[in-house]
């Protein structure tokens, strides 16, 4: 559904998003992750049609936004970081002013506008003004104005940015509600709302790609170096797991250890060894993982000179 090819983006000699390739499949929830300036909004804004790519390309809908980009755009529902709105238009007459915009037909657009008003709940505010309204419904009519002609494809740049916790709540069960009709892509600072919201994610840092997929594979791949949680009972000292061949490296960790493998297979077998020489009892044995912030924290700070 979104196809990125070696896409670059150079203002002058700043190259702003630098060869980067990564698709999306239909129906999916994709978060955009990376620190400021990282090239996040440029990417969105080629894959809008806002801006031409320097090099490379970016198909939506199996369309090429450069050289079909009529044909593209009418696939595409986007929210920038600050939504477009009307401030003396009602809620009501803003979206229809929009359907109308998108090429809705008169016909059509009565139906379009109502479903659009009633899956971001503006119900109960659609003949308010706008500017009347608080920041979580002005991002529901943000929303609104970027479903009204059912786009397959939604681009949301940071749309929870500067609410409360409830209305985050709200906006994050809203975008849920969209898998499966739309396919999304959702820039977010916010870690914890990608691991609730996504599928899968992008992660981007210097205008570089630094990794795509998804979620579950990202985490495997990015894991904690290879190793494990161990505890048992009695408690084993760390001189002697130490011992134990195959084994790189322990930390003590709450009531057990992270054992970290020199070698997985050689490691597993001696370990093994080990506890039954001892007749220790395992209390929990568990392969060591890494949360989504873990990842993307070690990934900025790998390419500051960090972390590795």
């Amino acid at each position: 559904m979104i196809e990125v090819n070696n896409l670059t983006r150079k203002y002058g000699e700043k190259v702003a998003v630098n060869n980067i390739s990564f698709s999306v499949e239909k129906g999916k929830i994709w978060g955009f992750l990376g620190p400021n300036g990282a090239g996040k909004t440029t990417t969105m804004r080629i894959l809008t049609g806002y801006l031409p790519p320097t090099e490379g390309s970016a198909k939506v809908a199996g369309f090429d936004i450069t050289k079909e980009p009529l044909k593209a755009k009418k696939h595409i529902g986007y929210l920038p970081e600050i939504p477009p709105l009307y401030n003396e238009m009602t809620v009501k007459g803003y979206i229809s002013f929009v359907a109308e915009l998108k090429g809705v037909s008169g016909k059509e657009r009565k139906t379009a506008v109502g479903q659009a008003i009633e899956k971001a709940g503006l119900s109960a505010v659609a003949g308010r003004l706008i500017k009347n309204l608080s920041k979580g419904y002005r991002q529901r009519v943000g929303i609104a104005q970027a479903i009204v002609n059912n786009p397959d494809i939604l681009i949301l740049d940071e749309p929870t940015i500067g609410l409360d916790p409830a209305q985050i709540i709200e906006i994050r069960e809203l975008i849920k509600s969209l898998r499966g009709e739309h396919t999304v892509i959702l820039s977010t600072h916010i870690l914890p709302e990608v691991t609730q919201t996504c599928d899968g994610v992008v992660i981007i840092n210097e205008g570089q790609l630094r990794a795509s997929g998804p979620l579950e594979e990202i985490q495997k791949k990015f894991s904690e170096e290879n190793g494990i949680y161990l505890e048992t009972e009695p408690e084993i000292s760390e001189d002697e797991l130490k011992g134990v061949d195959g084994i790189k490296d322990v930390l003590k960790s709450g009531n057990g250890y992270k054992l970290f493998w020199e070698d997985e297979e050689k490691g597993t077998k001696f370990l093994n060894e080990f506890i039954r020489s001892k007749s220790l009892n395992i209390k929990e044995w568990k392969r060591l993982s890494s949360t989504l912030e873990d990842i993307y924290l070690k990934i900025v700070a790998s390419d500051k000179g960090g972390v590795k």
